[in-house]
C-alpha cells in the first residue's frame, strides 16, 4: 500500500519516542527521501526536515527549494532562507518553534556545519546519534521497494551478458568498463548504483580495484565485475568473475570454494537468522579450505537505497534479520599478485526461507577467444 509523507513522518515520531529524544532531525539523503517520498540534493545549503516524537514537525528549506517542496504536501511549519541573508536566524527560529530540548540526527549524514548550526541557534541543545535507528527503518522492504530492487537487478543482468559478449583479449579494464555503462544506461538504468568495478587478472584480487586503461586482458585472466544499476531510487549490487579463454586448476578450485561458500550463506538464510550465522555460515566454507589466507571481507550488507545500509552481514553482529530484509551474499578469496574471485548476490529473507532476487547464472564462466 502506498505511503503518504505524513504516514512516514510518523516512524520517525516514533524513533524519537524509543530514543527518548524529543524529536528527530533528517537531512537530505536516503532517509529524507524516504519520509518525504521525493528526492533533493545534499549541497552547501543547510536542509532539514524535525520530526517531534508527537508527530508534528517543520522544515528548514533553502529558498531556491521552495517549489518543489510546495509539490509535497507538507503542512508543517516551513522555515526559508536565501543565500544573501543566511539561514542562522531561521535556525533559531526553527527551534523556537519546535520547543524542544533533545534531537537524534544521523550520525553519518548530517555534515558538522549543520550541527553546528542548529548549537549556534540553541546551545543547549542535547545532540545525540540516532543513525542506527533512523536508517534501521529502512530495513523491512515494502512490496515497492522490492519491486524497485528487482527491476534495477533485472537491467543489470542484461547489461552484464551484453558486456560479457563484447570482450575480447587485448581489450583494457577501462574499455570493458565503458561497455558496461553504456549498456546499462541502454537497458534503462536511471543512474549507477556506484562506480563499476572491472578488474582483471592480479588488479581483481584488489577488492575496491579502479578499471586500469594501461592493462590488456589475456587469456587466463579472471575478470571480475562488480557493479549495478540504480532504478526508481534503489540499487542493484552484483559481482560476477569470469574467466578468459581458459581457468586454471587453481582458478577452478578457488571459484568451486567461493561458490560452496555463497551457497551455504543461502541454506541457512530464514527469518530470525542472525547476520552473525550466516556470516559464520560462509566464512567457514573458506576457512575450511585451502585458501583460508585469502579472506578479506565479510559476507556482505544490506542493500536498497544506499549500496551499503544495515544489516552488515559480520560475525560479532547478533541481530536477528526479519523478513523483508535484502542482503548482499558476497564472499570472495584474494590473493594479491595473483588473482580474486568474487560472487556477489542480492537476497530476499522471506518468512519461509529466502528468495534469491539475482537471477544471472554461477556456473564458472569461460569466456571463448
Amino acid at each position: 500500500m502506498a505511503h503518504s509523507p505524513l504516514d512516514h513522518l510518523a516512524d520517525y515520531a516514533a524513533v524519537a519516542t524509543r530514543l527518548g529524544v524529543d524529536a528527530v532531525a533528517l537531512v537530505p539523503g536516503p532517509n529524507f527521501t524516504r519520509a518525504l517520498g521525493h528526492s533533493f540534493a545534499s549541497h552547501e545549503r543547510p536542509f532539514v526536515l524535525i520530526i517531534k516524537k508527537d508527530g508534528s514537525a517543520a522544515a528548514l528549506v533553502p529558498n531556491l527549494e521552495l517549489g518543489s517542496w510546495g509539490l509535497l504536501g507538507f503542512d508543517g511549519a516551513v522555515f526559508d532562507w536565501r543565500d544573501q541573508t543566511g539561514y542562522d536566524a531561521e535556525f533559531a527560529a526553527l527551534l523556537s518553534h519546535l520547543a524542544i530540548g533533545s534531537l537524534a540526527v544521523e550520525g553519518q549524514v548530517m555534515r558538522v556545519f549543520v550541527h553546528h548550526a542548529l548549537l549556534r541557534a540553541q546551545p543547549d541543545l542535547n545532540i545525540i546519534d540516532g543513525e542506527y535507528e533512523i536508517s534501521g527503518l529502512r530495513m523491512i522492504k515494502t512490496a515497492g521497494d522490492i519491486a524497485a530492487i528487482e527491476a534495477a537487478i533485472a537491467i543489470s543482468e542484461r547489461a552484464l551478458s551484453r558486456t560479457l559478449d563484447t570482450i575480447r583479449p587485448g581489450q583494457s579494464e577501462q574499455q570493458i568498463e565503458q561497455t558496461l555503462v553504456q549498456m546499462l544506461f541502454a537497458e534503462g538504468a536511471d543512474d549507477l548504483a556506484f562506480a563499476p568495478i572491472v578488474a582483471a587478472n592480479d588488479a581483481s584480487a584488489l577488492p575496491h580495484a579502479k578499471a586500469r586503461a594501461d592493462y590488456r586482458i589475456k587469456p587466463g585472466d579472471a575478470i571480475l565485475l562488480d557493479f549495478g544499476a540504480r532504478k526508481d531510487g534503489f540499487a542493484a549490487d552484483i559481482t560476477r568473475t569470469v574467466f578468459l579463454g581458459h581457468a586454471s586448476e587453481e582458478a577452478r578450485a578457488v571459484y568451486d570454494t567461493v561458490l560452496r561458500a555463497n551457497l551455504a550463506g543461502l541454506a541457512v538464510t530464514r527469518a530470525g537468522v542472525t547476520a552473525h550465522a550466516i556470516d559464520d555460515e560462509v566464512t567457514g566454507v573458506l576457512e575450511a579450505s585451502p585458501y583460508a589466507g585469502r579472506i578479506r571481507t565479510k559476507t556482505g550488507h544490506g542493500l536498497g537505497r544506499e549500496v551499503h545500509e544495515p544489516p552488515y552481514i559480520m560475525r560479532g553482529n547478533p541481530m536477528p534479520l526479519p523478513a523483508g530484509t535484502v542482503y548482499t551474499n558476497e564472499p570472495g578469496l584474494y590473493e594479491i599478485g595473483n588473482f580474486g574471485v568474487r560472487i556477489e548476490d542480492v537476497v530476499l529473507i522471506t518468512d519461509s526461507g529466502h528468495r534469491c532476487l539475482t537471477q544471472y547464472p554461477k556456473d564458472l564462466t569461460v569466456i571463448p577467444c
